[in-house]
């Protein structure tokens, strides 16, 4: 006997925020999940972004925005208007910076969000992660030794 096959889920629009590099293929690796939904990508004017996200909606951020206060406030405008435009039902980061800005304001919103730990932090916690946590509906960890950082998270498991 074969089990029964899943439920579909209903297509949500999701938001998904992150900057470039190891942030994008971490979420990129989740394509089998967010593959199903209506999506839109918000990450940096970069070489990788432009070739993972080529066929994918894609709002770009300002950046840098480690310690760049104008960015930070141009990304808060920037959240402004796309929170407002494309009124996802979930926001899905792991980061860094740019995700900041989307998670206040998401809380403001009534948008649900969901922070996925960074692979490579298994004994801290990052900036990011630390400005995000209280605006964080599900925090998922990606290794057992961040749940003692993250006391409440979710194991997802490694998606490198």
């Amino acid at each position: 006997m074969t089990p029964p096959e899943p439920a579909p889920t209903r297509a949500r629009r999701v938001l998904l925020v992150c900057s470039t590099g190891g942030h994008l293929t971490q979420l990129h690796q989740l394509r089998p999940w967010w593959e199903q939904h209506q999506r839109w990508w918000v990450t940096f004017d970069k070489t990788d972004a432009r070739q993972l996200l080529a066929d994918e909606q894609v709002v770009y951020a300002h950046h840098p925005v480690t310690r760049n206060v104008v960015n930070l406030v141009r990304n808060l405008v920037l959240a402004v208007g796309v929170l407002r435009r494309l009124r996802p039902e979930v926001i899905v980061s792991d980061g860094a910076g740019v995700a900041v800005p989307f998670f206040v304001l998401a809380r403001l919103f009534g948008v649900r969000t969901v922070y996925l730990e960074v692979y490579d932090r298994i004994d801290s916690r990052p900036l990011t992660s630390r400005m995000v946590a209280p605006f964080t509906d599900l925090f998922v960890v990606q290794w057992p030794e961040q749940r003692r950082l993250y006391p409440g998270s979710t194991l997802l498991g490694p998606l490198l």
